[in-house]
């Protein structure tokens, strides 16, 4: 395999910098909050085209970048979707879902009605794929899926917050409809569905608070 400096690519910052970049961006971070009231204000495609540039940026098992990404504007398929969504979510909050569950979801106000899936001007459905598939149809296997797929969400949420966007990671179970409504192959699997948009005027989000010290860290010195 061909190789490059690394100096070619990346920049060493001082300490200083260091310090400086990292203040800002966890401060950045601090505000980044999970949205259901978006604007319908649109969105340019050319600007989802370059976060899921960022995204399939990701470190991937093998570099195999065992994802594909679907990303819906038409008013009609996001009502299919929200459609078979609202079906799934139904049978978990009248069923589904255990009691404990129920009551850990009870501060954040959610059910099963999800108008954000027509609301927001795009939603980018996120697949992995256990093995690929050439054009004879023979099986090559990919590696560490589930975590490489991850990471490229985590790339996305993450560009979609510095972009000024909003999003929200959600997950309807199951969400085999995703991959027979948007015809995809048998090798893709639903991994996340994420509205993106701006967030509506009167968009109001829970109080939370997050882990921090010794709830997440260890040190060892």
């Amino acid at each position: 395999m061909e190789t490059i400096p690394l100096k070619n690519l990346y920049t060493t910052p001082s300490l200083e910098e260091l310090e400086e970049k990292s203040l800002t961006l966890l401060q950045n971070f601090t505000h980044r909050r999970s949205v259901r009231h978006f604007s319908d204000k649109a969105v340019p495609q050319d600007v989802i085209q370059r976060l899921i540039e960022m995204a399939s940026l990701a470190p991937s098992g093998a570099n195999k970048q065992p994802w594909f990404f679907c990303a819906i504007s038409d008013p009609e398929v996001k009502s299919r979707i929200r459609i078979a969504a609202e079906k799934e979510e139904y049978e978990n909050y009248h069923g589904r879902m255990s009691e404990s569950w129920l009551k850990d979801l009870e501060a954040f106000g959610t059910n099963w009605e999800k108008p954000f899936l027509e609301t927001a001007p795009w939603l980018i459905v996120m697949f992995k794929k256990s093995y690929d598939l050439d054009n004879s149809g023979a099986k090559s296997k990919n590696y560490y899926v589930s975590e490489s797929v991850g990471i490229a969400a985590g790339f996305l949420i993450a560009a979609i917050h510095q972009l000024g966007l909003v999003t929200l990671t959600h997950t309807p179970s199951p969400m085999n409809f995703l991959q027979e409504l948007l015809e995809r192959p048998e090798n893709e699997k639903p991994f996340l569905l994420l509205p993106v948009g701006f967030p509506a005027e009167d968009a109001e989000v829970p109080i939370i608070t997050k882990k921090k010290g010794s709830e997440i860290l260890k040190w060892y010195l």
